[in-house]
């Protein structure tokens, strides 16, 4: 946090001298010139909030993309026998190839484990570095578990298949949006085009009949 303001502060100050730089070397103190200088130091200002937002959205996509992966073979490794942590310790292992993202997570809830943290704050923690809805569920289920004694198993199981029915829905939903938003395409781009293509020939047709006469 107090790189990220440090960040800021500097991102501010440059902008303000840019913008001022520009005054000073023009000579222009015109409100034109005052605005582009207001308008430099507010880029600079939020250019590390844009930065940021744009960065999380990136690795929301990366754990959201690669977590039904890493719950399939988590229900493998329990099934086969291993219990949770090394259950969390192999899919750690085995991910790092397919999202290093989400690797370097479970790689960091294993060494919190192993530095002799409780599961059940290892896990609270991988939530919140995370902050992805489906993976709270999954720290969630896991928690309950251990504390009631259920079958890890058996739920990994039931939230695996409920997981794959809410990717299938959010898909269809995505699915049926994109008609909506075609329609400003087609009627920037394609419409224009369809009808120069159509009537265009007709047009310039009785352009030249209307020469001759």
């Amino acid at each position: 946090k107090t790189v990220f303001l440090a960040l800021k502060v500097v991102c501010l100050a440059a902008g303000f001298f840019l913008g001022g730089g520009g005054v000073l070397w023009t000579g222009d103190f015109s409100q034109q010139a005052m605005l582009r200088v207001v308008f430099c130091t507010g880029g600079g200002l939020f250019l590390p909030d844009i930065a940021l937002y744009m960065l999380t959205r990136r690795r929301h996509e990366q754990l959201f993309f690669g977590l039904p992966d890493a719950i399939d073979l988590m229900v493998v490794c329990v099934e086969a026998g291993m219990g949770l942590d090394a259950a969390i310790n192999r899919v750690g292992k085995e991910m790092a190839l397919s999202n290093r993202v989400l690797s370097d997570e479970f790689k960091l809830l294993n060494l919190e484990l192993r530095a002799g943290k409780k599961r059940t704050h290892a896990l609270r923690n991988l939530a919140a570095r995370t902050d992805l809805e489906d993976l709270n569920s999954l720290v969630t289920l896991l928690i309950q578990a251990d504390r009631f004694g259920t079958s890890i198993a058996q739920s990994l199981r039931v939230f695996a298949d409920s997981f794959r029915t809410k990717r299938f829905q959010r898909a269809e939903e995505i699915a049926a949006k994109m008609p909506v938003k075609l329609i400003f395409p087609l009627i920037l781009f394609i419409f224009p085009t369809l009808m120069v293509v159509i009537v265009g020939p007709a047009a310039i047709r009785i352009y030249q009949n209307l020469l001759v006469h």
